[in-house]
Parts: C-alpha cells; structure tokens; sequence
C-alpha cells in the first residue's frame, strides 16, 4: 500500500545536497517534496504541514556526524516523525476481566466479522477460551459467515438468528460466556454508516449494555480522507481504544490510515494484511516507519518465522543440511511452512534494501505451485535422493505434474546449486575453508 510513498520520500531525501550541516536553503526544497509526498499518498494536508514543518525545525543546524551524509540524517529524522505520527510505540489490546469484552464496530465492508475472526484466532493461540457472538442482524450472511470462521479457527460463536435486536442478543452472549468459563468474548457488531443515526444509537445501547473492556474501531485502509472522518464521528459517539487498520494489501494511497492517529488521538493496534486468519499482526509505528522509508522490518519477520516454523521439524532440517543430507522432502516441508508466514512479497519487503527491489515484481505465492506439483510427482524414494531422476524420470515428472521438461530440469539445478552453497557453508562453519571473496559479497 505504502510502496508510492515510499519512491517518494525515497526520491525527496536523495536531493538533499551539502555538506557539514543542513541549512534552511538546502533543506526547504527537500521538505516541500516530502509534503507533496504525503499529500500525493492522502495523508490529511493540516497534519502532512506539521510534520514537515517539525521536520524542518529539527534538521536545519543540524551537525552532521563524521560520515554520515545530509541525506541519512535526515532519514533519521523522517523516521523518527512518522513513528510520532503514527503513536510512537505499540498499545496491545485490553484483555482484563472474567471475562475479557472486546467490542467491534465500524463501517459497512471495513472487514470487522474477518477481522472478528482473525482476533480470536490470534487470542485464542495465546491459550484462551474464546467466544465470538454475531451481533450483525441486517447483513445477510453476516452470521452464517462468522460462523464459518468460527469453524475454520475452532472457536464458538454464539448467534440468535430469529432475535432482531443485537442488544439482547450481545447481553444474552455475555451471559453465556461467563456460564461456560470462556476468559474472552468478541462482539462483531453491524456495519453502519457515521451519517445513520439509528445505527449509531443501537452500538452505542450494545456498548452501555456490555460494558466491554476494549472498543476497536476497524477501518478500510483504502477508503482515503472519509477513513478520517468517519473515525472522528464513531470516536465522539462510542470513545473507542483503539484503530484497526485492514486491506493493507491493497494498492491504495494508504496515508489517510497515516491520520487517523493524529487525528483522534487513540493508537492503531492491528493491521491486517490478506484474507487469511493468520494475516494480522500488531501495529509497531517505528516498524511501519522503517518500511514505509525501505528500510525493512526485521523483527516482523523474525516473529512471523517464529510463528510459522515448527522447531522439531526445524531442527530435523538444520540436521540434514550439516550432513549434507537435504532433499525434496526436505525443500517441500520448507515450503509449507514459508508459505504460513504470509505473501511472500510482503514478506521479502521486510528484508533491508529489498523493499524496493520488488516494487515492480510479480511475486505470488501462486508461484510455488509448480514446484509443490513437481516435487509431488516424484515418488518418495526420488524425494529422498535426488540424485536418482535421470531423463526418463524427469519426463515422467513432467507429465504428472502438468509441467515441462524444461521447468523440471531448472528445479533440479536450481536445487543443486543451493544444495552445493549448503555444502560450501557447512565447510566454512567448520573452518576447513575460506570464504570465497564473492559469496562474502
């Protein structure tokens, strides 16, 4: 969503020129950009103004430190505004109370009954009982779809569908949660529009009603200035926690989401980034920051691996490749569990400097699947040693996986060539040889 932005104030921050210091002249031209940038991306004009305003008190005089150029101290600078902008640290959601009640409104299609499920999904990894209770009595399908979820997560979903009114219903579902021990109860309210008082009144009678400890505000990252409008009418009416933001996987401008903390002056919490439950993550301002400027989110990555890779099988793997023992069983296995961290463009994003080298790429998890096709139309045995797929095999691959020959033959060398760099590793690891001068690059 941000990758705009990002060429950007990328573009803005190289023309800064000058050395020793930064001064009013050689900055004044460089802010402007960064405004421009930020307007260009939606971000609200009043509050694109004074970040760059803050921006440029804070550089000019600034004393630029033995090697480092203009240019990156002020990317420290930007940096470090944007993560202000953005609420400064991350807020985690409010889990108190026997049990815990999480109230979720917002805008018709914003994604609250998705998100609704994705909460409890990640709630309920944390070792808790969870409850989610369908409180959305106009939508067709509402309920039948978070039951869905419900199914697909494991989680109980509490619903009334002959009952019309969501107040009983939410209080009736806050009475059960508390008769079967569950520690969370999640309440996915009705989409409403800011502008309907009846609706408005209604979320507001199920907030008086359930007393929840925490009030998410779920917003479409996509729908621009409004996002900001709308978030300033549902906070004056219903005093929320907190913001999520969903649909950052789209290609909008996004910086409207970029305002709204600065706007209603409460924290952003969760992002959701794909359609899968596993697709939500907690909203760090200084991580966000350092992707928006290209600069990577490593620690993101580290947890989605931490969360996605199972340490027995990790461990299994790390045994094959020190004794040089990897093979397709292995690769397949690898995979399956890179492919649960997320989209793996998004997730290369996240490594420094690769940001923008995949702008432009087409890059699908779609993509593994003729690999995934091909390795599974080998038989166990080849799996296990690669080394037996002459001609004939790779033409009887081939044909069971609906590839070419051609495709079969590029895995096969693609696969030896990493397993040769595995096997140059291990010697290095093990001091019997040098690094080659290259692979150090």
């Amino acid at each position: 969503m941000f990758e705009n932005l990002q060429d950007k104030l990328n573009k803005a921050i190289r023309t800064l020129k000058g050395s020793g210091r930064i001064t009013d002249v050689n900055v004044a031209s460089t802010v402007k950009e960064i405004r421009r940038a930020l307007t260009d991306a939606d971000v609200n004009f009043k509050v694109a103004k004074d970040i760059t305003d803050q921006i440029r008190e804070e550089a000019i005089g600034q004393k630029i430190v033995i090697a480092v150029e203009p240019g990156q101290m002020l990317v420290k600078i930007v940096h470090d505004k944007l993560t202000e902008l953005m609420g400064g640290q991350a807020e985690s959601v409010n889990l108190k109370g026997s049990p815990a009640v999480v109230l979720i409104a917002g805008l018709q299609g914003s994604g609250k009954t998705t998100f609704s499920g994705k909460l409890a999904h990640n709630i309920k990894k944390q070792g808790r009982q969870v409850l989610l209770a369908a409180c959305d009595i106009y939508r067709p399908a509402a309920i039948a779809q978070l039951q869905t979820l419900g199914q697909q997560i494991g989680v109980e979903v509490y619903a009334e569908p002959d009952n019309k009114d969501a107040v009983q219903i939410a209080k009736n579902a806050l009475k059960y949660a508390k008769e079967n021990s569950k520690n969370v109860l999640i309440v996915d309210t009705a989409g409403r529009l800011a502008i309907d008082e009846a609706m408005m009144q209604e979320v507001e009678n199920v907030k008086k009603a359930i007393e929840p400890t925490e009030t998410l505000f779920v917003v479409d990252s996509m729908t621009g200035q409004d996002a900001v409008n709308t978030a300033k009418t549902f906070n004056d009416r219903l005093n929320f926690d907190g913001v999520v933001l969903t649909k950052l996987d789209g290609d909008a401008r996004g910086g409207a989401a970029l305002s709204i903390r600065h706007v209603v002056e409460k924290p952003i919490k969760y992002m959701s980034t794909g359609e899968k439950m596993e697709d939500l993550d907690i909203f760090y301002p200084d991580r966000m920051a350092s992707r928006i400027l290209g600069m990577g989110d490593v620690l993101s990555l580290v947890e989605r691996a931490q969360q996605a890779f199972d340490e027995e099988e990790a461990a299994r793997i790390n045994k094959q490749i020190r004794q040089n023992q990897f093979n397709f069983e292995d690769f397949y296995s690898q995979l399956q569990q890179i492919k649960k961290m997320g989209n793996i463009k998004d997730l290369m994003g996240m490594i420094p400097g690769l940001g923008g080298a995949v702008k432009d790429v087409d890059i699908s998890n779609d993509s593994f699947k003729p690999i995934e096709a091909i390795i599974s139309s080998m038989t166990l045995k080849e799996r296990k040693n690669p080394d037996l797929i002459d001609g004939s095999r790779r033409r009887r691959i081939a044909t069971g996986s609906g590839t070419s020959i051609q495709q079969v033959n590029n895995l096969m060398k693609q696969f030896e060539e990493m397993r040769k760099m595995m096997k140059t590793m291990n010697k290095v690891q093990d001091g019997k040889m040098k690094l080659p001068p290259m692979m150090k690059r």
